[in-house]
């Protein structure tokens, strides 16, 4: 599970480049140390070496000779480790140090006077060679004055260094590292916030992510409560639909029930019921699987709709002898799916059916215009009844709400609806009928 934590990958990965960068740290400044060793040591030696040529005298015979007492101590002992040698060219050896007793002399490169070079000889020993002329009565002839000193004296310098340098590195690396998870847990502290507000909404403690983050994260922010946002309205969308479901059966299922009775006479009656049903299941599902915006890409005949329909609810509600005034075109084309249109006019009618005394009337109205707007057909439905209470319009229209809580229902008629109408982009109007004094509708359709 490692490979798969962020905060394992973020501490693996910083930690591989401070390691790569302390290494190469550590070896930069141990080259550094080394270097600065060498270029001491050369200053060194050739201090030396100028203090061996201020001593050396020579006589009008090409003789040198040096005091007893020279200027480093170490020239005296032998095995001190550091060396010297006097020249008379390249080969002829005038004079070399008692330290350099038994030690075979450094073989110098070709020089001119006043050079001088410094180098590590294979023997481990940092060798410094100086050419200088002197006149002599027999001419000018060229010396070489070569001091050397054991490399293992710059080791001893470096390697306290080195290991110092190494320990202080590492402690370093170590607190760097400290301060990193601890950086990395505060940088990564939103991620867990997140996590944990997720699993609030998953528990139903919060509706949505709410907490205080990042900038960087708003938008992932955003995104996820747009997602917790469209499946809770995909859940109360089905649950809605299978409500819907269920109120839309209730006509069909009243016909058959009055057409049990005497199955033979109203044999044709109950098949049209029977396909109705079978289209308003096809109808819902279709709007339950639905996710995009309503688009109606064909008309339909609202005309034969009410017609179909009113015939219907004459027969359910025969007993209370309704007289329906119908005053529309024999053919009205509206931009709306047939279920939508059964929905709207199924429920208005049947509340009106319900609610009235004996009249119910039906008037379509073409182009009309209304709040600014052209609308291409006004459906109005009246009827005889009490009317809605003042002040329960606005509450009819919410899902689960009746008008009148003793009469049977399930409050969602009108909510299917308005919110059909809405998706239509249309418009519905409530108030009271001035020709029958009861409940009127109006449902302007584009």
């Amino acid at each position: 599970m490692r490979d798969k934590s962020l905060s394992f990958r973020l501490l693996l990965a910083e930690g591989l480049v401070l390691s790569v960068f302390f290494v190469l740290v550590a070896l930069v400044l141990e080259r550094g140390f080394w270097e600065s060793a060498e270029s001491a040591l050369q200053d060194r030696l050739q201090i030396q070496a100028y203090s061996l040529l201020s001593e050396a005298e020579f006589n009008d015979a090409a003789e040198l000779t040096l005091p007893k007492r020279l200027h480093d101590p170490r020239l005296e002992n032998p095995g001190s480790g550091v060396y010297a040698f006097i020249r008379q060219g390249l080969h002829k050896i005038l004079w070399q140090s008692p330290s350099a007793l038994g030690l075979a002399a450094m073989q110098p490169p070709e020089l001119m006077p006043g050079e001088s070079v410094f180098l590590l000889d294979d023997s481990n020993r940092y060798v410094l060679h100086y050419a200088t002329t002197h006149n002599f009565p027999s001419g000018e002839r060229v010396f070489m004055f070569t001091v050397a000193e054991d490399a293992r004296f710059i080791s001893n310098q470096v390697q306290p260094l080195k290991s110092a340098l190494r320990f202080l590195l590492l402690v370093i690396a170590l607190v760097l590292v400290s301060i990193q998870i601890a950086l990395l847990r505060w940088s990564l502290s939103p991620l867990r916030l997140i996590v944990a507000d997720l699993e609030a909404v998953e528990q139903g403690q919060k509706t949505h992510l709410d907490g205080l983050y990042p900038a960087e994260l708003q938008s992932l922010v955003g995104n996820l409560n747009a997602f917790i946002n469209i499946e809770r309205a995909h859940l109360e969308r089905y649950r809605n639909n299978l409500a819907d479901l269920a109120h839309s059966l209730k006509t069909p299922l009243a016909i058959l029930r009055g057409c049990a009775e005497s199955f033979s006479e109203n044999k044709q009656t109950v098949q049209e019921q029977i396909s109705r049903i079978n289209e308003i299941v096809d109808y819902q599902l279709q709007r339950a699987a639905a996710k995009g915006e309503y688009k109606a890409i064909k008309t339909t005949d609202l005309t034969a709709v009410i017609n179909k329909i009113a015939a219907s609810l004459d027969k359910v509600y025969r007993d209370k002898g309704i007289t329906f005034e119908i005053n529309i075109p024999g053919s009205c084309l509206v931009y709306c799916e047939q279920g939508d249109l059964y929905e709207i006019v199924g429920n208005l009618l049947d509340n009106a059916c319900k609610w009235c005394q004996e009249n119910v009337a039906v008037t379509i109205a073409l182009n009309q215009r209304k709040a600014r707007r052209d609308f291409s057909v006004l459906l109005i439905i009246e009827d005889d009844g009490p009317g809605i209470p003042v002040g329960k319009f606005n509450e009819i229209l919410k899902r689960g709400v009746r008008a009148d809580e003793n009469i049977h229902g399930h409050g969602i008629g009108m909510t299917v609806v308005y919110d059909l109408i809405g998706l239509l982009n249309g418009r519905l109007e409530g108030g009271t009928s001035e020709k029958l004094g009861g409940m009127k509708w109006a449902v302007y359709l584009p």
